[in-house]
């Protein structure tokens, strides 16, 4: 009969790893203490003042070169090993979303209309107590790491900011390994999952304006009415992503918005429609973002409407390096055990700026479960909703592996 081993027995094989786990849960109430501070005052966008002071401030005392982003409120800190070698990258957002919250939590968010919903305070918190753990572990380095502390997440392209302001080029030495992790309230807590290849998708939106010409309900012929052509252009989309799209190389075309008229017996001038497309892989975005315009601008032409198309390109699809991923879910299950480790099955259809990294450096993400107790994954409120919230024992899981990432590229 086998048992599953646990995190203290996992690492028992690996001197490098000895005692990581444990000196993760011992800096679990600086973890949860960081994470709740952030957590009752979230900030969006690029400039995150207070988050930025807040990181910091935690980091003060430790052995590291630490400065601020000149365009954008990022945190840079650099830990130098005792022996020269390369650097790696290690990193955690820190803005929140645009939303009220509603989880009832003693820490909930005391800014109106701001809340941190995609756990973005519990990464920044995590990778502080991972500094925490290298720098105590110096000795065992052979190179250099670079925290990494961004905002701007959330549609802002903050880590775009960050890598043109110079964050792969911060430690003096070339970063040749990259990783980050992202909680879930959808998994199970403590479980860190990863993937080969594309583990997040391109994220494009576009606006469709049709112009048509208005007049009287009750006499569409003496008009050229634009809302049958927008309602004709959502099924058009819909077959362009089943006849020109491999199966095998999945796309999603959302549209999210209609807007026209002002009343029942007014046919309008204009209609607009607004959405948004998901690929994974470069290809088909490419192709998608191409047949959007071209299939709008036909049918409208087939109901003698006029269209504009406007594209607003997002984040490229997230692609994790194949080795890379495959030693994330290795090192997992030896620094937390076989169970607390898995293969991630598919990619998800959500977007990231951690691309713009991985499109430069090898690398990977991984998604750390962190399902609040007595709650099956499959109910728990995702992120993005006004109700998440995740559970706090599994923030030692998310240390001990940001630290053995870091630990094993620079053994």
């Amino acid at each position: 009969m086998t048992t599953q081993r646990t995190a203290s027995q996992a690492q028992s094989g690996d001197p490098r790893f000895t005692g990581l786990f444990e000196a993760a849960r011992a800096l679990q109430p600086r973890t949860v203490s960081l994470r709740r501070q952030l957590h009752k005052n979230p900030e969006q966008g690029l400039a995150v003042p207070h988050t930025q002071a807040a990181v910091r401030h935690a980091l003060d005392g430790l052995d590291l070169r630490v400065s601020s982003g000149k365009a954008v409120g990022s945190v840079v800190a650099v830990l130098d090993g005792a022996k020269p070698g390369p650097a790696v990258l290690l990193r955690g957002d820190m803005d929140a979303l645009p939303l009220q919250e509603d989880t009832g939590l003693s820490f909930s968010s005391e800014v109106a209309g701001s809340m941190h919903a995609c756990g973005h305070d519990t990464h920044t918190a995590m990778l502080v107590s991972a500094a925490r753990l290298l720098c105590a572990r110096r000795d065992a380095l052979a190179g250099k790491v670079v925290f990494m502390f961004q905002p701007g997440e959330e549609g802002y392209h903050g880590a775009k900011f960050m890598l043109d302001e110079g964050i792969l080029e911060a430690a003096g030495t070339p970063v040749e390994r990259a990783f980050a992790l992202h909680i879930t309230s959808k998994e199970t807590s403590g479980v860190v999952r990863c993937r080969r290849g594309p583990i997040m998708a391109s994220a494009d939106s576009f606006t469709v304006l049709v112009t048509g010409k208005g007049g009287h309900a009750s006499m569409p012929a003496d008009a050229v009415d634009p809302v049958p052509a927008a309602a004709a252009m959502v099924g058009a989309l819909q077959t362009v992503v089943t006849r020109r799209i491999s199966v095998f190389d999945p796309a999603v075309v959302t549209i999210s918005r209609i807007t026209a008229g002002t009343t029942s017996n007014i046919i309008p001038e204009t209609a607009e429609l607004e959405g948004t497309l998901r690929t994974l892989s470069e290809q088909t975005r490419k192709t998608m973002l191409a047949e959007i315009p071209k299939v709008c601008e036909h049918v409208g032409a087939a109901h003698g409407c006029t269209v504009r198309v406007t594209r607003n390109e997002g984040y490229p699809v997230t692609v994790n390096d194949a080795d890379v991923a495959d030693r994330v879910t290795e090192l997992a299950g030896t620094v937390l055990g076989a169970r607390h480790a898995a293969v991630m099955p598919n990619p998800l259809m959500g977007a990231e700026d951690f691309s713009y990294v991985l499109q430069r450096v090898p690398g990977a993400m991984a998604f750390l479960g962190a399902c609040p107790p007595g709650v099956e994954p499959a109910d728990a409120a995702p992120n993005h909703s006004n109700r998440v919230h995740f559970d706090e024992s599994a923030f030692a899981h998310g240390v001990t592996t940001y630290a053995a990432f870091a630990l094993d590229a620079l053994r």
